[in-house]
């Protein structure tokens, strides 16, 4: 199962979830948060459910993408009816926004396990994904999370959006179109603590949705950084950073004979191939290059 492309779908939109499955997504967000307005949740938990219901894998057979539902943050007073409305029918994951470290996880852990056996789910079958940059407090749990790791969780990602109104920020990025200095320091803290943690390290989204250069230039940079994939908030987004998270046959070929020299030298420590230089670090990112193609 491939994760490149995590796309949000307002939970309250049948329309748009109608679509969702012909997008092309590796993993589909259901939102019950910022998209769907407060009079419009207990509707939104309902199509959610029936969404979720409508697209679950055939029994025995591997999953074309996967279902996940972002609930309401902890203090909102919402999310044990989100989750309420949606665990039975299967989630595969659910998405926890304003995430304020590894006892927000536990948290949410503990009454999804609950729920699963009440709905007769498999135990620890429900991932987590924490959005754990959304307010300048939580940017500084981030590498908590490394020191404990849930077993539920699938992932990490952070956000720019929310980060940049808590911290007073009147922008993202700087002169040359990067991160600006907080947001750049967010970004690598998280991707380090996620693979500390070996778990998915997964980009914020592309905010102009009508931007496709700026989008793949951002993706490219992304899975170059060592993400494994990205967040995406319309569809047309989804084809873009499927192609920058997918490496291309050639360096899938430098990586398959990268792996067939060392398993023909296991001993080896370094040698060379097509003239360079390749050692055990060059093997580690060419096995996981391979598993990302399959």
């Amino acid at each position: 199962m491939q994760h490149r492309s995590w796309l949000f779908v307002p939970g309250d939109s049948e329309k748009k979830l109608g679509k969702a499955a012909s997008t092309g997504a590796d993993v589909i967000i259901v939102d019950l948060e910022d998209s769907v307005v407060p009079a419009a949740k207990p509707a939104a938990r309902d199509i959610a459910a029936r969404w979720l219901d409508a697209h679950r894998a055939p029994a025995g057979e591997g999953a074309a993408m996967q279902r996940w539902v972002r609930i309401n943050a902890l203090d909102s007073g919402l999310w044990r009816d989100d989750l309420a409305g949606v665990m039975a029918s299967a989630p595969d994951g659910v998405m926890l926004p304003k995430a304020e470290g590894p006892e927000s996880v536990r948290h949410l852990a503990a009454v999804i396990h609950e729920m699963e056996q009440r709905h007769g789910l498999p135990a620890g079958s429900t991932r987590i994904l924490p959005l754990v940059s959304e307010t300048a407090r939580a940017t500084l749990t981030i590498e908590a999370y490394a020191g404990e790791t849930h077993q539920r969780l699938a992932a990490r990602t952070w956000g720019a959006e929310d980060l940049s109104a808590d911290i007073g920020a009147s922008r993202k990025h700087d002169a040359a179109g990067g991160w600006a200095d907080a947001f750049r320091l967010v970004r690598a803290r998280m991707l380090l603590t996620a693979h500390a943690c070996e778990v998915l390290a997964i980009d914020t989204l592309h905010a102009d949705f009508a931007d496709h250069a700026g989008l793949k230039a951002a993706a490219e940079a992304s899975a170059a950084d060592g993400f494994a994939g990205m967040l995406a908030i319309h569809p047309a987004q989804v084809p873009i950073i499927n192609a920058a998270f997918t490496p291309d046959e050639a360096k899938l070929a430098e990586a398959r004979a990268i792996v067939a020299a060392f398993e023909e030298n296991p001993t080896a420590g370094a040698m060379q191939i097509a003239g360079r230089m390749i050692d055990r670090p060059h093997l580690r990112l060419a096995r996981r290059m391979l598993g990302l193609a399959e």
